[in-house]
């Protein structure tokens, strides 16, 4: 397959790290413009260089913003105007008692994990009908559909995401632009490591940990083991792609078959 984004710009929100920065370093090597983002400038600047060193001659470019705020999300777009392929990666996650999700739990998994994603539709996918080209993605979870009784919030705003993106690919729909979401399985990062620190004996070494926390917390997984967050990046570089333009208003999973179902 010839992933070719030569020509294109991508924004990936949330990727000085874990699975942002996997992705953004996929669509560098199909040959994005790849626009890194994060809310500290020294983060920002570090994965743009750590871009140009994994990828050579990849052109990654600096988008510090809070877009968690109408602010932060302003002074973005005045740097970066137009995105050909957008992905809403941005997320928090953390485990709490379901009767003790407070009002402004509630309201901030919210704001951070939907209506950043949702400001940020607004703003490109006009630009992208007015061109006739575009891809917008929403990175989603399997606790969007299996919610986790440890973070009922997370699962809620993993739920909206789906619903925002089929939303969205029908208003683009015949336009040439492309909306999907992403069910990402339980993924190997820093923040997941932590995680599963929490729900585990934190004296353990990792890999015992890990497959403790799988065996416990997570038993459904047919693949028995975290994914690597280069296996989340594969499929959104080919949805960002030219390949998958016959695609959208999907939710596509690479969840190490956590979801237990026959359909998507």
């Amino acid at each position: 397959m010839q992933l070719d984004l030569s020509g294109r710009t991508a924004l990936v929100t949330g990727s000085t790290q874990g699975i942002g920065y996997a992705i953004a370093q996929g669509l560098a090597r199909a040959g994005a413009r790849v626009a890194i983002n994060g809310r500290t400038a020294e983060r920002v600047e570090e994965a743009v260089r750590q871009i140009q060193q994994d990828v050579p001659g990849a052109e990654a470019i600096a988008a510090t913003a809070d877009v968690t705020t109408e602010d932060g999300t302003a002074g973005l777009l005045e740097v970066l105007p137009r995105v050909d392929v957008l992905v809403n990666n941005l997320g928090i996650f953390g485990a709490q008692p379901a009767m003790e999700i407070t009002d402004d739990d509630w309201r901030r998994y919210f704001e951070v994990n939907v209506l950043s994603a949702l400001r940020l539709t607004r703003a490109y996918l006009p630009g992208m009908v007015k061109r006739g080209w575009g891809r917008i993605q929403y990175i989603a979870s399997d606790s969007a559909v299996v919610i986790p009784a440890e973070m009922i919030h997370y699962g809620m705003s993993k739920t909206a995401l789906l619903a925002a993106s089929r939303g969205f690919a029908k208003e683009a729909a015949g336009t040439g632009v492309t909306v999907n979401s992403v069910i990402a399985g339980p993924t190997h990062t820093g923040g997941v490591e932590k995680f599963v620190y929490e729900m585990v004996d934190s004296s353990l070494p990792w890999d015992q940990a890990q497959r403790q926390f799988m065996r416990e917390h997570r038993p459904q997984s047919l693949l028995q083991r975290l994914i690597e967050p280069e296996e989340i990046a594969n499929m959104v570089v080919y949805l960002g792609s030219p390949l998958a333009s016959a695609t959208t208003g999907a939710a596509v999973r690479v969840d190490g078959g956590y979801v237990d179902s026959i359909v998507p």
